[in-house]
């Protein structure tokens, strides 16, 4: 496996001044285009919670969608998105942030969690940490008390987990 999850980490691409200069975007999709890169991230993440009790699965716009509805499925979980502001249709709790190269904010429906979930929240990166954080926010004002943060890639040098503050326990597949 060891060996699967370091060509899946060696097909990832680094692109240069986006999403503006000076940021080298590390772009997860020459990784998902390959069936067995794929199948090697699902079945990792899905042996690393499936014993985990894991009611819903968090999933950060956009790239946090991508597998954290197959995650979902797999766990035999329901999948909560957490979006930019003006999608999502009902009442909803926000957050704002700032990261590496500006601020945003996002929502969460506030009727999407309880506190008798056990949440596993994913994303495609930890940078920087803003959004991380923000989401971290979001599940602490739906009542969350028991939660799992989930990373395909972490840019170590960045220090973003510093930023997470969080008693949740906070895992990256690959380091940068």
């Amino acid at each position: 496996m060891e060996a699967r999850l370091q060509e899946a980490k060696d097909s990832i691409r680094d692109v240069i001044d986006f999403p503006k200069e000076g940021i080298v975007f590390k772009d997860i999709t020459t990784m998902l285009k390959d069936e067995k890169h794929l199948a090697t991230l699902v079945e990792t993440l899905y042996e690393q919670y499936k014993d985990k009790g894991i009611t819903k699965v968090v999933g950060l716009e956009s790239r946090g969608f991508i597998l954290g509805t197959v995650l979902a499925y797999k766990l035999n979980a329901g999948f909560v998105p957490i979006r930019k502001p003006g999608k999502l249709p009902a009442a909803t709790y926000s957050e704002k942030y700032t990261l590496e190269y500006g601020e945003d904010e996002i929502h969460i429906h506030q009727d999407a969690l309880t506190e008798d979930d056990v949440v596993l929240l994913h994303d495609d990166l930890l940078a920087t940490g803003g959004t991380a954080a923000a989401s971290i926010k979001l599940l602490a004002k739906c009542g969350v008390n028991k939660a799992f943060v989930n990373f395909l890639v972490e840019l170590d040098f960045l220090k973003g987990r510093d930023k997470l503050n969080t008693e949740f326990k906070v895992d990256s597949l690959f380091h940068f």
